[in-house]
């Protein structure tokens, strides 16, 4: 036997290796790790904060994952829950289960700054990603900052960049605040404190009250004696709505005027326009801003009957921007998503060209709005006169440098 007999054997066995280990171009392009995308909803299902994000915020996700097809690079979108109870350790815990355990790709919403922080590196250390529409801490973009964390919806600043500056200049220039102790408080009283001095007012005295706080008696009798023209509430869900409640209760909004410096559409729901009238909040999002937002909200009112808040509202825009990502990197691998979402601008109901930044913050105009009172209101949930929009460059400082992302 001679080569020339054994020639059409060889190509002939080359050409079925070839065809056993060939893939489509389609496959070949688009990789999907455990062939599913899986996002975990990390927040606080039945707490202080479960009103303005708890399972609101889940079934803005499950209207993402629908919206989207249900799928991505043909493989199946999965939503998943769980109630982190506000407990860092247990956020960090139910984290590093997801991730080893369940193949979770991203976390959504968390909710509260301490969670955010404490499952911020267990996801960096896991090459997964953290998608935050709840916490408002600026040290997350900041010294907190990891590679693979979006900080989408608004921070600290930006409330008071809005609300504290509005306030200064309409003759609020004295200020006491009752601050919730822990990161998210002192970050918002921070910020605030900087806005206002920096527009002529002056800081009088502040209080730190435990989170969460039903009473808040003596802290309101400290800012009253304080004599100080606002009183600053740098503190959200139920513990501002029990704070406005019982201000008004013992009188101190005959004399003083309250800023709630981080106010949810849930908050004035529960409060009543008669309590919450007049007030000045900075929002990303109102539900009956233009057609686009209204839409969107009455296919979320269907579901969840009751309008959304601007986290929840975030939780299904930042999940649609994470899958358009995928979409366009051709697969769910961490670095390259961040790089698509970092270098894609957001265009849907909730932003108007959004840029995420190098240090995962997303930077998008805001809105300060002011509460109708009852006879302004004309039909259900209609709640807010938006007063003036802020651009992005106002509403967010530049990246940090104490970022390791942003180059000194």
């Amino acid at each position: 036997m001679n080569c020339t007999t054994l020639l059409p054997r060889h190509i002939a066995l080359v050409a079925a290796v070839a065809a056993l280990t060939a893939v489509p171009p389609s496959t070949a392009a688009a990789q999907v790790s455990n062939d599913v995308v899986k996002v975990g909803v990390l927040t606080d299902m039945t707490g202080a904060y479960s009103d303005l994000a708890g399972p609101g915020s889940v079934v803005a996700a499950q209207m993402a994952a629908e919206d989207f097809g249900g799928k991505v690079l043909g493989k199946p979108i999965v939503i998943i829950s769980a109630d982190h109870q506000n407990k860092a350790d247990i956020a960090s815990n139910v984290a590093r289960k997801w991730f080893d355990e369940q193949q979770v790709d991203a976390i959504a919403d968390l909710v509260s700054s301490s969670t955010a922080l404490a499952v911020m590196p267990v996801a960096a250390e896991k090459k997964r990603i953290t998608l935050l529409s709840g916490p408002g801490s600026t040290p997350i973009e900041g010294e907190k900052c990891t590679a693979y964390n979006v900080h989408y919806t608004y921070n600290t600043y930006s409330m008071a960049a809005g609300t504290g500056r509005a306030v200064v200049q309409q003759g609020g220039n004295s200020w006491f605040f009752i601050t919730a102790d822990y990161v998210f408080g002192k970050s918002l009283q921070g910020d605030t404190a900087k806005v206002v001095t920096a527009s002529g007012g002056k800081i009088l005295g502040d209080v730190r009250a435990p989170f969460p706080t039903t009473d808040f008696s003596s802290y309101l009798l400290q800012a009253q004696a304080s004599g100080a023209k606002i009183i600053g509430l740098a503190n959200a869900g139920a513990d501002t709505i029990n704070a406005i409640k019982q201000a008004n209760e013992f009188g101190l909004t005959k004399k003083q005027n309250l800023a709630g410096l981080l106010v949810f559409l849930s908050d004035i729901h529960s409060l009543g326009l008669s309590t919450a009238k007049g007030m000045y909040l900075t929002t990303a999002f109102y539900w009956d801003r233009d057609e686009e937002s209204r839409k969107w909200s009455k296919r979320f009112f269907e579901r969840h009957k009751k309008m959304p808040t601007m986290v929840q509202a975030g939780v299904y825009s930042e999940l649609m921007h994470y899958f358009k990502a995928i979409q366009a990197a051709k697969t769910d691998d961490a670095d390259k998503v961040m790089a698509k979402m970092k270098e894609t601008p957001v265009n849907d109901f909730f932003a108007k060209n959004g840029k995420i930044g190098p240090d995962g913050l997303h930077r998008h105009d805001m809105f300060l709005a002011q509460v109708k009172s009852p006879e302004e209101s004309k039909y259900a949930w209609d709640y807010y006169k938006i007063a003036k929009t802020i651009p992005a460059s106002d509403a967010f400082e530049p990246p940090d440098p104490s970022c390791p992302l942003v180059k000194k």
